[in-house]
């Protein structure tokens, strides 16, 4: 699900309201994911599917989740919740027993990509760096080197960039899958919707 402004201001905060006007996460992130899955599935047990979900999952409070969320007039909340939806279609893709390659990428930069050292880690935590970003093109990179190698199957991963110029432009899509030395994120962390 894609957020966009809703044209309303929170009168509590004085900020911009957002909605998902192609859909709520609750259908496209889960719902959408688990048919497209189902699909695979169906149609060839082997497929190795790769999904871009999100970093964040871990906190449950993280402000993504409150992007399109709405207070009934019974005082509950409905919608929004994007991270616990992506995370659930993301555990049944895990459970559904195709090959998988999941990429949690940081926040998504309308740069060239390749020009940059990328940096791999779990659960909302990786090393070598403290930006939390990365172009979209080399999020596609990864992506695609999951297809090519096996090494990426069975991976649950998050994904940034250094900025220009730190580190060394990653080339080897088999050494940086290799940098994760066998973790995979914990879905036990973060809540699930």
């Amino acid at each position: 699900a894609k957020p966009a402004p809703t044209g309303e201001i929170n009168e509590e905060t004085k900020r911009p309201k957002f909605g998902f006007p192609n859909g709520q996460p609750e259908v496209v992130d889960w719902l959408g994911q688990k048919k497209l899955i189902d699909a695979a599935k169906k149609a060839n047990k082997d497929i190795h599917v790769v999904i871009c979900s999100s970093m964040g999952g871990t906190n449950p409070n993280n402000s993504l989740n409150n992007l399109g969320k709405v207070t009934n007039a019974d005082g509950s909340s409905s919608g929004g919740d994007i991270l616990k939806w992506k995370r659930k279609s993301e555990v049944y893709l895990m459970e559904s027993g195709l090959p998988y390659t999941i990429v949690h990428p940081g926040g998504l930069l309308n740069e060239p990509g390749n020009e940059r050292e990328l940096c791999l880690g779990v659960n909302d935590k990786i090393e070598g760096t403290s930006n939390n970003s990365v172009p979209r093109e080399d999020v596609a990179n990864v992506m695609i080197a999951a297809l090519d190698d096996d090494r990426y199957r069975g991976r649950s991963f998050d994904l940034v960039s250094k900025p220009v110029g730190d580190g060394v432009v990653t080339k080897d899509y088999s050494k940086l899958v290799a940098s994760l030395e066998g973790k995979n994120c914990d879905y036990s962390l973060g809540e699930i919707a």
